[in-house]
């Protein structure tokens, strides 16, 4: 469960992981969005992502969809035992 908070406490890495989606969603190289609209932006990609590992999971094995997703968030816990967790 998440807890609400009014704030984020923004550390270096932190500040780097809000810097590299801010380019994604900007529209143009001047424009800097809010960091609201970068975490909608990343939020709706991890609940889409997660969607589409749940139509495919049971065409494809689950070192298949970790490799073809290649990405270091996403953890898969059927059939087999692959994860690689975000913290």
């Amino acid at each position: 469960m998440v807890t609400e908070r009014t704030g984020l406490k923004l550390t270096d890495e932190r500040k780097r992981l809000f810097d590299q989606p801010s380019d994604v969603v900007a529209a143009n190289a001047s424009d800097d969005p809010p960091r609201s609209d970068v975490i909608d932006a990343a939020l709706t990609h991890l609940i889409e992502s997660h969607e589409n590992v749940e139509q495919v999971r049971d065409e494809y094995s689950p070192r298949t969809v970790k490799d073809r997703l290649n990405t270091s968030v996403i953890g898969l816990r059927y059939r087999t035992s692959i994860e690689s967790r975000w913290r």
